[in-house]
This record gives C-alpha cells, sequence and structure tokens, in this order.
C-alpha cells in the first residue's frame, strides 16, 4: 500500500510540474521552464522507475494513472492562479454615449475605442489590455455596465508601444 501511495504522490508531482512547465514555456518563461524541467525529469524517472520495477502489481499502474490525471488539474488549477501574461478583451456594446469607456479607464484599465454599426445599428466597440489577473475583474465591470455587451478574449503575446506599456513599466498599473 505505501508503493502505491509513493507512485501516486510522485506522479501527481511530475504531472503538475509537466503542465506548469508547458504553460510558462508558452508564455516565454524559458530559463523557469529549463530549470523546473530538471527537477520534472528526475521525478519522473523514479515515478517510473518504481512501476516499472513493480509491474506485476496492477495497483500501481493504476496509482501512476490516476496520479496523472489529477497531475493535470492540479497544474490547470495552479497555472489559473498565476495567471500569467496578457489578454486582449473586444467589447462591443450598446453604449454610444461612452458611459462604459469611462468606467472602465477609471479603474485603470487602457482602452482604444471606435464608433461601429451592427446588424441592429450604432454600436461602440472597445480593445482592452489588462493582465490576465484582472480578466474575472474586468469582465464583472463590463457586465455590471452592460449586461448584453458583446465580448471576445484573446490572448496577447508580444505587447509594444503605447499608453498601456508605459504605465505597466512605471509601476502605476491599478495602483
Amino acid at each position: 500500500m505505501t508503493m502505491v501511495l509513493i507512485i501516486f504522490a510522485i506522479n501527481v508531482v511530475y504531472v503538475t510540474f509537466y503542465t506548469i512547465r508547458l504553460i510558462l514555456t508558452m508564455k516565454g518563461y524559458r530559463y523557469a521552464a529549463a530549470g523546473l524541467s530538471v527537477i520534472e525529469m528526475v521525478i519522473y524517472v523514479v515515478g517510473l522507475g518504481l512501476v516499472l520495477d513493480n509491474l506485476n502489481e496492477i495497483e500501481n499502474l493504476i496509482a501512476y494513472a490516476l496520479g496523472f490525471g489529477l497531475g493535470v488539474i492540479i497544474g490547470s488549477i495552479i497555472e489559473e492562479k498565476l495567471a500569467l501574461g496578457y489578454v486582449m478583451v473586444n467589447v462591443i456594446t450598446e453604449d454610444i454615449e461612452r458611459k462604459m469607456v469611462r468606467v472602465i479607464r477609471e479603474n485603470g484599465y487602457g482602452i482604444t475605442d471606435w464608433e461601429a454599426n451592427g446588424r441592429d445599428g450604432a454600436r461602440h466597440a472597445m480593445q482592452i489590455l489588462t493582465p490576465k489577473r484582472y480578466e474575472l475583474k474586468l469582465y464583472m465591470l463590463i457586465k455590471e455596465l452592460d449586461p448584453k455587451a458583446f465580448i471576445i478574449t484573446y490572448e496577447a503575446r508580444n505587447i509594444h508601444g503605447g499608453f498601456w506599456v508605459k504605465q505597466v513599466r512605471k509601476g502605476k498599473l491599478f495602483k
């Protein structure tokens, strides 16, 4: 029973590290991802070695598989908590008086906005760049201001220039 728990725990840790490393790599944190991969591989080799040495006991294989599944879940939860990177939020609203733009700017978000035309007439469109950790707060604010707003989010990989980048560098965003 002790071996089953050890194999399970090792695989939970391994797959959690694997998931985080993959996310770090996709977000451009290559040195952190490389460092994490060294630890990940040691854990992987030890865990797989234990399973292969005891392959005749099916509960070890089951523990390995269950640990893998739980590791994916835990890694995903950690990624959500880390909230690395930035998102671009596009909003289309019927608020042609631009009240929403003023309120969102007052909350520290940078917006580019313009007049737009929808199927049913005049609309107002906005692009809002925000750190991922503020994404849900922004959604709640938008939905509070216009529950019918059309919202699309994209992950921003490269950012250059503009007011917003200057504020981030000065450390003045959301303070």
